[in-house]
């Protein structure tokens, strides 16, 4: 199978295995070409309440110049936490630029989970967030993440069908192609709806919580979503697949002392 070459632009953590870290190993197990651009250097998970974060927006101003001198291109490029507004455009115009010559753009909107926003991430992500979203053909909020950017009321108890697929249409009009929602309690279940464009479809996936809490888990499932979706599966398919991945790993790793750290995934690559 003729393997497609991805660049991550996400953060990179030094202790924890989050976003970079936890996307990276996944993507190279899949048989992918991974490359990466740090959004940001954070010194541990945001979830141990303090860390220290260097914002890398000069830096990437000055890489894209040199790979366009280089000739690197990428089949596909996967966005996460943006610093900044300044960076969000940057980043945008560049994944722009990429998408005119056929680079699929996924964009995750990391901003916050459980009705609030991350430590450290401010008011004017939503805004870079939205900028983010205008350029993506896949876009995947958890439900914090997608009242933020419709400017709904997050329900602490849920949403019906109906104000689910009114969420996904309000998201669609910020200018993604394809939506996913996840972490969404639809109906008093724990969901993840999505709508694909391709194919003009909507669906709902239903799986079982367990009560533990890990950073990263939301990168580990955009991982496994776009190595299937990179090698051809549906995104309905590729989507239950990752939330059965991320649904393994937590069930093996819920007993772990510090969560904090994330879930040491390389040594269950196997099972993904």
């Amino acid at each position: 199978m003729n393997k497609k070459q991805i660049l991550l632009i996400n953060d990179m953590a030094g202790y924890g295995k989050v976003a970079t870290a936890a996307m990276l190993p996944i993507l190279s197990y899949f048989g992918h070409p991974t490359y990466n651009l740090p959004t940001a250097l954070v010194s541990n998970t945001l979830d141990y309440g303090k860390f220290n974060l260097l914002d890398t927006t000069d830096y990437i101003k000055g890489v894209f110049p040199v790979w366009k001198e280089l000739g690197f291109s990428f089949d596909a490029i996967a966005t996460g936490f943006i610093a900044s507004e300044r960076q969000a455009d940057i980043v945008s115009r560049y994944c722009l630029e990429q998408a005119s010559t056929g680079t699929t753009i996924f964009v995750d909107p990391i901003m916050g989970d459980e009705g609030k926003l991350y430590n450290g991430v401010t008011p004017a992500a939503v805004k870079s967030m939205r900028e983010m979203l205008s350029v993506a053909h896949l876009c995947y909020p958890n439900y914090t993440e997608a009242c933020y950017l419709t400017g709904r009321e997050y329900k602490a108890e849920g949403v019906t069908n109906d104000e689910a697929h009114s969420l996904l249409e309000h998201l669609r009009k910020i200018g993604s192609k394809s939506v996913l929602i996840t972490s969404i309690t639809v109906d008093g279940q724990p969901s993840v709806v999505g709508y694909n464009n391709i194919h003009n479809e909507y669906f709902k996936l239903c799986y079982d919580e367990i009560p533990v809490h890990f950073p990263g888990t939301g990168d580990i499932f955009s991982a496994i979503l776009i190595g299937h979706l990179l090698d051809g599966e549906s995104l309905k398919d590729s989507t239950r697949k990752a939330m059965d991945g991320v649904y393994k790993l937590i069930d093996l790793n819920k007993d772990n002392i510090d969560k904090n750290r994330g879930i040491p995934l390389e040594q269950y690559l196997n099972i993904l």
